[in-house]
């Protein structure tokens, strides 16, 4: 089946009233015909649902359409994508492992790398994620894992996957990736020599604004190991329900992203026209400086756009204030345009020094891209931009 397909008609569980759109199962555990199946279950000679926190069929339903979506073999859910990241992370390392990974990182990942993870002993190094010597430098020496977010929030900068990849493999380590900007329809990492995939569900699958959810996907046999043995025991577990929204937000995925992505480069080419605007920042925008490798592995730009203004963070702050449709929110992937400063809200938490060099200014605006018409988009910015 084709993408658009699929997403309709993977992984559904129909119970025995044979419903059009699959149930939400609310429940938190399961029973058994006798105690020697229980018996059987938790010794693991048979597979089936024990208990949510394990698994469920709703969320079983969301990792094989996600799966299918992706080409994976195995998606294992969480309840956000930052328990997908801490997940990975923390199932695959131990003390006096180390982690390589790309400087430009959404916060919270900077945090879990930097701050989180060196209280158990992990190490890390962070490299000039677009400097392929950056990478030979680093991975030198053995890793456990390499942890790339490309394109990154908020600036689009972009790592090689398949060079990181091979550099990853001589060195012993597995290469995670965020692929969140550019959304499963628009890159496949694991098709580029990645291992794992990582995605917030909340941002584009879900894509309007409602649940949390995350995703990791990969091989069986690699998800099925230290990963699970990991989230199944710290309890990171996707609600049932917020797994049915997730799916039924599937079903319209390719649509949605075709016409936000639509909009976020035609509005990406206005910005880059207008005389307020210094730099914008769009993968496959021919102004974006890695443009020929955005076109060697994406095939959607994604949603998001930045900017930078002439004035810093006051002139920031007043082109936001000044948006009618576009709203003030730090999140990304919604049906509706939202707009953000992250030098404030997302990137807050990284030092100075690392905002400068993956070009987090404080005349930096973050748009995310939504459904209206363009006509309307273009208006707002253009009215915002006249402050």
């Amino acid at each position: 089946m084709k993408t658009e397909t699929s997403l309709l008609h993977t992984g559904i569980e129909r119970t025995q009233f044979d419903e059009t759109s699959e149930p939400v199962f609310l429940t938190s555990g399961f029973v058994y015909p006798n105690a020697e199946e229980a018996d059987a279950a938790f010794a693991g000679d048979i597979e089936r649902h024990q208990y949510t926190r394990f698994s469920n069929p709703s969320a079983s339903v969301l990792e094989k359409k996600l799966a299918a979506l992706e080409g994976a073999e195995h998606c294992i859910t969480t309840a956000s994508g930052m328990a997908a990241v801490f997940g990975v992370l923390a199932g695959l390392c131990k003390a006096g492992d180390r982690i390589v990974a790309g400087r430009a990182m959404f916060g919270s990942c900077v945090q879990i790398i930097t701050k989180i993870l060196p209280k158990f002993g992990v190490e890390f190094e962070l490299v000039d994620g677009t400097d392929p010597k950056a990478w030979e430098a680093a991975l030198a020496k053995p890793a456990k894992i390499v942890f790339l977010e490309t394109p990154s929030n908020p600036t689009g900068e972009l790592i090689d996957i398949p060079f990181v990849a091979a550099l990853a493999k001589k060195a012993g380590a597995l290469t995670v990736a965020d692929n969140v900007i550019a959304t499963p329809l628009g890159q496949k990492p694991l098709q580029l020599g990645a291992d794992v995939v990582i995605y917030s569900a909340t941002k584009h699958i879900d894509g309007q604004g409602r649940v949390l959810g995350g995703a990791i996907l990969g091989t069986k046999e690699l998800l099925t190991g230290d990963i699970m043995f990991f989230t199944r025991n710290t309890g990171p577990a996707l609600s049932p329900f917020n797994a049915w929204v997730l799916s039924k937000s599937l079903e319209t995925l390719s649509v949605r992203l075709e016409r936000q992505c639509d909009n976020a480069l035609k509005v990406a080419e206005f910005l880059h026209k207008h005389p307020k605007v210094k730099t914008i920042y769009y993968p496959l925008h021919p102004a974006h400086k890695q443009a020929e490798l955005a076109k060697k592995m994406i095939t959607l730009g994604g949603t998001v756009v930045s900017f930078e203004v002439e004035g810093g963070k006051s002139a920031a702050f007043t082109v936001l204030n000044r948006m009618k449709i576009f709203r003030v929110s730090n999140n990304l992937g919604d049906a509706r345009s939202l707009a953000t400063h992250p030098a404030t809200t997302t990137h807050r938490s990284v030092t100075e020094e690392n905002k400068i060099a993956i070009g987090i200014t404080e005349g930096l605006v973050r748009l995310s891209v939504g459904l209206e018409h363009i006509d309307d988009l273009i208006a707002d910015l253009s009215n915002a931009l006249a402050g």
